[in-house]
């Protein structure tokens, strides 16, 4: 008699772990967003190697039935996923209560992880990528298996040591230790370029943790519908105009999760967004996150046209390639505002970026089988972008570069878009003009808090001591810091309204050192009070001290250090015995492998007092480490704020600049 199978219960898996014998087979269902398929890089004998790495997860036993399949995943895709090994049990943040674990700071970094990897939140969740086209929580599913296994076991004196998605075990520590240290991508230099990074990764010993991705500290596709929303109503305010009747034109509804549309509408303009990818487009379109979708770009013309004439504040998807849209514009005489692109050209061989002229289906078949080719076509296009964007910028458009790097490899391709002294482009970064000046110098950056008890109810009540903080700070603060205060007041009472919430119950603003410790020590009071239950924080690596990034993040430093990484390096060292929960260095970001080392931490506040000592240390620190740094860079409003910061804590002593007469420079 065959014996029925028992199902495993949620918790029976998590304690399990890589199981022992084979589970069954698992098809990909192609209604889901998949991942493009990686080129083949690997050579024969690399090809061994990268099995042999795959299969010393595994007994013995199962090699001979594993060996086949993992073989197959790496012809047919480029990459060992081991999709058999996907769990059963569904994944999203569950409340916190829900996992088994010893520790209460374990069991919401497995919360974390679930988030990242949630059908709702991921954008590619079978091959364990979370945003950016390459952004991986893990690399492969026993690594999730493994993970989770060791978070359930681990006691408050132990750490749990990850190396780009692989859990390389758990090791005693002491209580006031990190739980979780991550590294992703961490290359010698001399290997840190595309290819080794393709080469690494199909190996299965590195991988591009992107930011938030591979720090378990993403929270849908909100915070970044936040940084948008702070960013356009800025670069409106820079060109004097109200949004409203007016056009933001962007691309990519993909690997930035939507963010721009709904951003828009917030904001108050008329927004466009391209995505050739029409997954994508549904499913934004589905959540709400865009108003309407156009594949006719004739159509998206008189639709425009209409939402000019009658000021309409509303968000358009075009499904189709962003060059056509503005080619289309110009011929039509349809003026923009402002233009933007966020197609995650970090990534741009690899389905970051699409070029004019292709269905997604033949160049994703260009992408893997003639990679050279459709590197020539991808540089073709690029071209074509910039000089269309050149044509609307001498009517007056206002373009930014959003961190993505679309000047970076405009640039390289060939495309005419640098100043005369062969390095600085022509168009500024949006850190440059905008984030750079009038947020991170004065310590202004994406604060970010989920509810571990995944209630409504604990969100609304956090929504409201934030904005009481933010209004009490607003009472006394200095004229430089008023804006920034009142823009994220009006954003946070607008939070509910606008349906942020994908995945976690999780909020995020932009805060300075001064609003995150007093916001976190007033969540940590509700919290010993029995108002709410624990609260995770975080941020994004995209703020004040995090991240060393010379195309973004640290675009607006002019000493010449911007290319170093000391900073990023020297807060993630600092946040991990200052209190945080949890610590992450990555290689390659926004941006891109190689060209961006990012920084980030995870926090527990549970209402105790050693809660609220770590808290005010860290972050205390995470804020201030960055604007010293951009003070001695002698950015103005980072001296301001590094000299108002050393009022406020006498243990402060900032190394301060000293200008220099630009008359006595020019007479050597």
């Amino acid at each position: 008699m065959v014996m029925k199978q028992q199902t495993k219960t949620f918790e029976d898996e998590i304690l399990e772990g890589i199981p022992s014998e084979l589970p069954s087979s698992k098809p990909l269902d192609p209604t889901r967003n998949h991942a493009p398929k990686r080129k083949a890089i690997l050579n024969d004998e690399e090809q061994k190697l990268a099995l042999r790495n795959a299969l010393r997860y595994f007994d013995k036993k199962l090699h001979c039935d594993l060996i086949k399949e993992f073989k197959n995943e790496l012809d047919e895709y480029g990459r060992i996923y081991m999709y058999r090994f996907r769990p059963e049990h569904k994944i999203y943040a569950r409340p916190i209560e829900a996992y088994p674990a010893k520790s209460k700071q374990a069991a919401a970094i497995m919360l974390m992880i679930q988030n990242n990897l949630d059908d709702a939140v991921a954008q590619h969740p079978d091959e364990l990528i979370t945003y950016g086209g390459n952004g991986g929580v893990f690399s492969n599913w026993a690594q999730y298996r493994l993970t989770m296994k060791y978070l359930s076991e681990m006691s408050n004196e132990q750490t749990l040591v990850m190396y780009s998605g692989h859990p390389m075990g758990l090791f005693p520590s002491h209580q006031g230790a990190p739980r979780v240290v991550v590294t992703n991508g961490m290359m010698i230099p001399n290997y840190s370029k595309p290819d080794d990074w393709e080469k690494f990764n199909a190996l299965g010993v590195t991988q591009f943790g992107q930011m938030t991705a591979g720090s378990y500290m993403y929270i849908g596709p909100q915070g970044i519908v936040h940084g948008t929303t702070i960013t356009i109503l800025n670069a409106f305010r820079k060109i004097n105009k109200l949004p409203n009747g007016h056009i933001f034109l962007t691309a990519g509804l993909g690997g930035m999760s939507g963010a721009q549309p709904k951003a828009g509408n917030i904001a108050g303009c008329i927004t466009v967004c391209a995505e050739v990818n029409p997954k994508a487009t549904q499913t934004r379109h589905a959540q709400g996150w865009v108003d309407e979708v156009i594949d006719n770009v004739d159509e998206l013309v008189k639709r425009v046209r209409l939402a000019k004439n009658q000021k309409e504040v509303v968000s358009i998807a075009y499904q189709g390639n962003v060059v056509e849209v503005w080619e289309a514009f110009y011929e039509a005489n349809i003026y923009i505002e402002l233009g933007s692109d966020q197609t995650s050209l970090h990534n741009p061989w690899a389905g970051g970026y699409y070029p004019m002229g292709l269905s997604i289906e033949k160049a994703n078949e260009m992408m893997r089988n003639q990679p050279n080719k459709f590197k020539e076509l991808i540089q073709e296009s690029l071209i074509r972008h910039a000089k269309i964007i050149k044509k609307h910028s001498d009517l007056g458009t206002y373009f930014f570069d959003y961190g993505n790097a679309f000047l970076l490899e405009a640039s390289r391709a060939g495309a005419d878009i640098l100043r005369e002294n062969g390095q600085d482009f022509v168009y500024p970064s949006y850190v440059q003009d905008i984030m750079g000046p009038m947020c991170f110098d004065y310590g202004f950056g994406p604060f970010r808090w989920v509810c571990a008890s995944g209630s409504e109810k604990d969100l609304a009540k956090t929504d409201i001591i934030a904005c009481t903080v933010l209004e009490e700070m607003s009472a006394t603060a200095p004229a430089e810091i008023q804006q920034q205060l009142k823009d994220n007041i009006k954003w946070i009472k607008g939070a509910q309204d606008n349906k942020l919430v994908v995945g976690s119950q999780a909020r995020i603003l932009y805060a300075d050192a001064e609003g995150r410790m007093k916001i976190a020590s007033a969540f940590n009071t509700a919290i010993a009070n029995g108002e709410i239950g624990s609260i995770i924080l975080g941020r994004d690596h995209h703020d004040v001290s995090g991240t060393d990034s010379p195309y973004r993040e640290t675009s607006n430093i002019y000493d010449g250090s911007k290319f170093t990484a000391d900073m990023a390096i020297q807060n993630v060292i600092g946040d991990s015995f200052r209190g945080a929960t949890w610590v992450s260095i990555h290689n390659g970001g926004g941006v891109g492998w190689g060209e961006v080392i990012n920084g980030g931490f995870g926090m527990v506040l549970d209402g105790t007092l050693e809660s609220e000592k770590k808290l005010k240390s860290m972050l205390f620190w995470d804020v201030n480490n960055g604007i010293s740094r951009r003070n001695w860079a002698q950015n103005k409003g980072a001296t301001f704020a590094i000299k108002r910061a050393m009022e406020q804590e006498p243990k402060l002593k900032v190394t301060l600049p000293n200008s220099v007469d630009e008359n006595l420079l020019n007479q050597v």
